[in-house]
């Protein structure tokens, strides 16, 4: 099986000595608990907490890597030259960990491409730590113990596929868009803890969650319904209580 590979953007080819024994996958979904502007949303009687889909996520990759000068009795070569400090070979890996010079906070990361087998990869590296050992009388270490985090990077999609990214709008501009609204609904919360009039069941109910029960995704909008109605000061809407559900106004998504 063909060794591991990284082609950075540069196009320079790194090579490593000896392939990983195993390689971690870690996935973390698009997921976080639903909050208001006093704290987690939650309930005394809830078994787990409310999560809103935020879409996105992050995948990881952990490779642990060996690295020796006398490997299998054959030392490497630089320029004709045996190669006396391992440093020299894992210095390109360390180095896309580094920022780069000439570097602006616009620019996007530093993206390299992992070959392994079947595997291909746009990931960026996160972290990297090396345990150096077998030092020479000079002080050069022989063998290095490399251990690196990869995390997976969105594939450059085509002008006729590219995904349009939803951007949540400002609050000035969702509440400018008020006078928009054509189409209204009533959502009502039970006046105790059980099953309302439209079959929801609940017992006073937080603004944000209202909103990604009617805009599934898009809980910002919890603006826009509490707009609407200025009886309720808080972030718990009363048990009992109807609330006016405008449809989404244009320019904020599906």
């Amino acid at each position: 099986m063909e060794r591991v590979t990284f082609l950075p953007v540069n196009g320079t080819r790194i090579s490593c000595l000896l392939n990983p024994e195993h390689l971690v996958r870690r996935r973390e979904a698009g997921l976080r608990r639903s909050e208001s502007g006093s704290g987690h949303v939650t309930a005394r009687l809830a078994s787990d907490d409310l999560l809103l889909a935020t879409g996105g996520g992050r995948t990881e990759y952990d490779l642990d890597l060996l690295f020796d000068t006398e490997l299998a009795g054959q030392s490497p070569t630089k320029g004709g030259v045996p190669i006396t400090d391992v440093r020299d070979l894992t210095g390109p890996l360390w180095d896309l960990a580094e920022n780069q010079p000439g570097r602006s906070l616009t620019d996007p990361v530093s993206a390299v491409r992992m070959f392994w087998g079947t595997w291909n990869v746009l990931c960026a590296v996160e972290a990297v730590a090396e345990r150096l050992e077998r030092f020479d009388v000079s002080g050069h270490p022989q063998r290095s113990w490399l251990r690196m985090r990869l995390v997976r990077l969105a594939e450059p999609a085509s002008d006729a596929t590219a995904e349009v990214a939803t951007v949540a709008p400002s609050s000035e501009s969702v509440l400018a868009a008020v006078d928009e609204v054509t189409t209204i609904r009533t959502h009502h919360v039970a006046p105790v803890p059980g099953v309302g009039p439209d079959g929801e069941v609940s017992g006073g109910q937080t603004w944000v969650a209202v909103a990604e029960q009617h805009y599934p995704g898009r809980p910002w909008l919890w603006r826009l319904i509490a707009s609407l109605f200025d009886e309720v000061d808080g972030p718990f809407v009363p048990p009992g209580v109807p609330l006016a559900i405008p449809e989404p106004p244009p320019g904020v998504g599906p």
